[in-house]
């Protein structure tokens, strides 16, 4: 059995601000890897000024060198548009892994307009890392509302894989004030550092197109 966090994203681009929480998340919850999923594209947020995914591949990978964390278009592969359906068809291809489901505190605010996001809860238990300025506006969110009655102890946080789910734990670190908006603005054309030739998934070992 292998002990797995999956953080979802853009990462348009990618930055060591992931790269933190991710080990930290590690670290807090005794996983083996982390899996970044470089979504093909986001339903809630707009194409406009979405980099092409193999650039996005490319930064992640970049930000991950020396580190137990995976990149992967793994979804693009699925053909899997919304986290639910990614959860389902993980879980049914690696039936030996255990999987737990990494999220920002900002992220947890528009939960609730995530397609069937009680059922993501009820496939995998969520670990939520707290961002500045989200918590109380998160706290007054209707999803929030939802999975307050199934919160664990933070200090359990590393028994996770005992865990029946719906479940979720809220993890705590030191604020990271990196983001990917604030990169775009800085260098609009990020992507253009990496481009390239074709290169090949870490998770799922088949090409991925430039």
């Amino acid at each position: 059995m292998r002990r797995i966090g999956l953080l979802g994203g853009s990462f348009n681009p990618a930055h060591g601000g992931h790269r933190a929480i991710s080990l930290a998340a590690r670290a807090a919850l005794g996983l083996d890897e982390v899996w970044w999923l470089v979504s093909p594209g986001n339903p809630l947020k707009p194409a406009t000024g979405m980099a092409p995914l193999s650039a996005r591949l490319r930064s992640a990978r970049a930000q991950t060198r020396r580190a137990p964390i995976r990149p992967t278009t793994i979804e693009a592969q699925l053909g899997t548009r919304y986290t639910v359906d990614t959860l389902r068809a993980l879980v049914r291809r690696y039936p030996r892994h255990r999987f737990i489901w990494l999220m920002g505190g900002d992220n947890l605010h528009q939960f609730g307009q995530w397609k069937d996001w009680r059922g993501i809860a009820r496939i995998i238990p969520i670990a939520v890392v707290a961002r500045p300025g989200y918590t109380d506006v998160v706290r007054g969110s209707p999803a929030a509302n939802w999975l307050r009655r199934i919160v664990r102890p933070a200090g359990h946080a590393s028994n996770w894989t005992h865990w029946r789910p719906p479940a979720l734990v809220h993890l705590r670190f030191r604020p990271d004030p990196r983001s990917a908006t604030l990169l775009r603005q800085a260098i609009p054309l990020w992507h253009d550092a990496y481009k390239g030739a074709r290169q090949r998934d870490p998770v799922t070992h088949r090409m991925i197109p430039v």
